[in-house]
């Protein structure tokens, strides 16, 4: 329980391999849960409190393998704000309008309005990521120079990265609150986990041979996901490992490093005007005393 949520960003050099999955906090199921719970109903109360300052908005970045518990972690984490105040965008294949334009684009339309959260459950890092794994899938961006799989060279990775930093910098120097989130999971426990879909009919919909295909270039993606959160966790986009294995720990990792950086910032709720200060005990006795109905 000494353990705390900085202990989770990543300040300096990352290593993938020597980043625990799984990590005991020394509480029961239950206690997380209840902790989980509470720290999403102060997160739902500091969303409030952001909209009436209309200053900042909240861009909150969710990546993991297949399994890691993305999906159920965004269900857990925001479930108690105002339902206006959160905005969650799953990021697919990209769409035909969305590969008429450039990688970025749809990330881009996406951002918060200030007052509000976007989550990204995956995020543009698909694009240094899934891309890098699959070269060929870049084919389909029509890129100026990108003829053949051979013309992607290491600096054009680097150019992205470059690209994705500038994207992320400009974004939180107009007033969006950046913050990254690898879920990171064992390949033992994800095995676990899909076997789980397969012993249970109603679960049948949620697997996909292709994530088998997927899971036989888990080294790749090891390897990608290191790159790409070393060469993008800065201070104004920070990017966090949360130990994935056991799912209620990583919820409430996330919920809490959520509010512990939010809780940096000063959200001050506009000043009433002095006339309606001056008079609130006239209005309420007006009110008080309107007879009921509608005339």
């Amino acid at each position: 329980m000494s353990i705390t949520t900085d202990d989770f960003k990543i300040t300096g050099t990352f290593s993938i391999e020597n980043t625990p999955t799984n990590i005991e906090l020394e509480l029961t199921a239950k206690k997380k849960v209840k902790k989980i719970e509470k720290t999403s109903v102060k997160l739902g109360k500091l969303q409030d409190k952001m909209y009436a300052n209309n200053r900042y908005g909240v861009l909150i970045c969710i990546q993991g393998m297949d399994t890691s518990g993305k999906d159920s972690l965004i269900r857990e984490v925001f479930k108690n704000f105002n339902a206006r105040g959160v905005v969650v965008h799953s990021f697919k294949t990209p769409t035909p309008l969305e590969l008429d334009h450039d990688y970025l684009w749809r990330h881009y339309i996406a951002l918060p309005e200030r007052g509000k959260f976007s989550v990204f459950n995956r995020s543009h890092y698909e694009n240094v990521l899934v891309t890098r794994v699959h070269p060929e899938y870049l084919l389909n961006e029509n890129l100026p120079g990108i003829e053949k799989v051979k013309d992607i060279t290491e600096g054009f990775w680097e150019e992205r990265f470059k690209q994705i930093n500038s994207f992320e910098k400009h974004i939180a120097q107009n007033g969006t609150i950046v913050l990254k989130f690898f879920l990171h999971l064992s390949k033992e426990e994800q095995r676990q986990r899909l076997l789980r879909r397969l012993e249970k009919e109603e679960r049948y919909w949620k697997f996909s041979a292709g994530d088998l295909d997927e899971r036989d270039l888990w080294g790749k993606y090891q390897k990608y996901y290191e790159e790409a959160i070393n060469k993008t966790s800065t201070n104004h986009a920070p990017w966090y490992a949360i130990p994935a294995d056991d799912k209620e720990t990583a919820r409430l990792l996330v919920a809490k490093a959520i509010l512990n950086e939010l809780k940096k910032y000063d959200f001050q709720e506009p000043e009433v005007n002095e006339d309606v200060l001056d008079n609130i005990a006239l209005y309420r006795v007006k009110l008080l005393n309107e007879k009921p109905g509608n005339k």
